[in-house]
């Protein structure tokens, strides 16, 4: 395997398998302690692999005695012949100075950045996240003021990347005196600890870095988890920066009491804040989204049926990602595979096929299936609920079936819906339909029961 350029986590892990494997094939352990235990890779560049060391005798030793089994370990472990380079500390402030003339001055997070696509203008606001966007709107107006540090949390694909972005791109072009934004993910922070804070004038380097820092924005905290002596690090940054008020904001895929690995002292700073949720998209919010990004794509919505994005919102939208990956797919279809400029329900079933075999849909579900797991759910038989009985219970449950009908194979007609139905024109359909879809919007009760009667029928 070739090492080149190898992050920092990355050689960690693959000099700790060569120093098992040193201790193995040694006699005597006080040798391990005394010369290998405290090495370890500054970098692997050119297939050479740059070993520090804790003094020129260990050097020494390591280039002639030892030569042959770092070698030997080397070789067995990366499979490939590097050659190993040993240095001191000193020697190595010594190279930097020699390339510069002076002590070069580390820089930190060099590739962070802000996603300039991911703004408050294109991210779709619903129920299911409205007082996380509130909230991020509200720091956004005035960092470090309210609340602090703010903590968004939910699973993964449900906004949280693009709500820190949206922070971050709306402090840098409204904020006054150029605030200074660091927008990282917390493996970085992991990654970039362990490249500078190998003494103490490097981890003091890092400590002044952050003084220069307005807004820390740090995505998927959970990455900190276990890692004792860089969670060390992150605490006194965290809180010499909530100290200034300076903004932090912190998400992650579970609320600050559920996060395993981090010290209570920090989970109780995160609470210390507000701490908000996002959660799974409702229907109405999927279709505005995958409208949304229908016009970003620089195609008409109007060539989409409405039942295709119905569709779409009904089966991916577990999270953002999924909706946005299924209507891409779509687009590609169309483009690419059937050029097309309009977009039916059979069209749809077709190019999303092979993402969740919904090919079989249509045809594993019939109107008698959704009557019959209606039937079912409200007790009472197939019969009471296409007959004419008109008491309340039975007239619910069937106005439900009419509109899973309707809303589920969406092919079917009104008339046909009308003739499963005893023989009941268009109208009372659509009556039926239209006072589920109402109610919808205002009983829990109701909402629920469609839920899991949609659930039923599509498990």
């Amino acid at each position: 395997m070739n090492y080149n350029n190898a992050s920092v986590s990355e050689t960690t892990k693959l000099w700790g398998r060569i120093l098992n494997y040193i201790k193995d094939a040694l006699d005597e352990n006080v040798v391990y302690d005394s010369f290998f235990k405290d090495t370890y890779i500054q970098e692997i560049e050119d297939n050479t692999i740059l070993v520090v060391v804790n003094s020129s005798l260990t050097k020494t030793l390591l280039q002639s005695k030892y030569k042959d089994l770092v070698d030997e370990a080397v070789r067995e472990i990366t499979e490939s012949d590097y050659k190993i380079e040993y240095a001191t500390l000193e020697e190595l402030k010594d190279r930097s100075q020699s390339r510069t003339g002076t002590q070069k001055q580390q820089t930190f997070f060099e590739n962070a950045s802000l996603n300039p696509k991911q703004t408050f203008a294109n991210f779709v606001v619903g129920p299911f996240n409205l007082e996380a966007n509130q909230a991020a709107t509200l720091i956004s107006c005035d960092p470090g003021k309210m609340f602090n540090p703010l903590f968004i949390y939910s699973e993964s694909g449900l906004g949280k990347t693009h709500l820190l972005n949206a922070i971050g791109n709306y402090i840098v072009k409204n904020g006054t005196n150029q605030p200074k934004v660091l927008n990282i993910s917390a493996d970085v922070f992991v990654d970039e600890y362990l490249r500078f804070v190998k003494g103490d004038k490097e981890a003091e380097s890092i400590k002044d870095y952050f003084k220069t820092v307005d807004v820390f924005l740090v995505d998927d905290i959970q990455f900190l988890a276990d890692k004792p002596k860089t969670e060390e690090m992150f605490f006194y940054v965290f809180s010499s920066l909530v100290s200034a008020n300076k903004q932090v904001v912190i998400t992650s895929d579970r609320q600050p009491n559920e996060l395993k690995g981090l010290t209570d002292r920090l989970v109780t700073r995160f609470n210390q804040g507000l701490v908000v949720s996002i959660k799974e998209p409702d229907r109405e919010t999927c279709i505005e989204i995958l409208k949304k990004k229908i016009e970003e794509n620089n195609l008409e919505v109007s060539n989409f049926d409405e039942n295709v994005l119905v569709f779409i919102a009904d089966n991916f939208s577990h999270n953002i990602r999924e909706l946005e990956g299924a209507l891409n797919r779509l687009i590609f279809y169309m483009v690419n595979r059937k050029k097309t400029d309009k977009v039916t329900l059979d069209f749809a079933l077709d190019a999303l096929s092979s993402l969740t075999g919904t090919n079989n849909i249509a045809t594993t579900i019939n109107e008698k299936k959704i009557i019959d797991i209606v039937a079912d759910y409200y007790n009472l038989s197939p019969s009471q609920l296409t007959g004419k009985i008109r008491t309340g219970q039975v007239a619910l449950a069937r106005h439900i079936a009419m509109y899973l009908i309707r809303n589920i194979l969406t092919d079917v007609s009104l008339k046909k819906i009308g003739d499963i139905f005893g023989g009941k024109d268009h109208t009372t359909v659509i009556n039926g339909v239209q006072r589920v879809e109402k109610e919808l919007k205002t009983d829990a009760s109701l909402k629920a029961a469609v839920d899991e009667l949609t659930r039923r029928i599509k498990g």
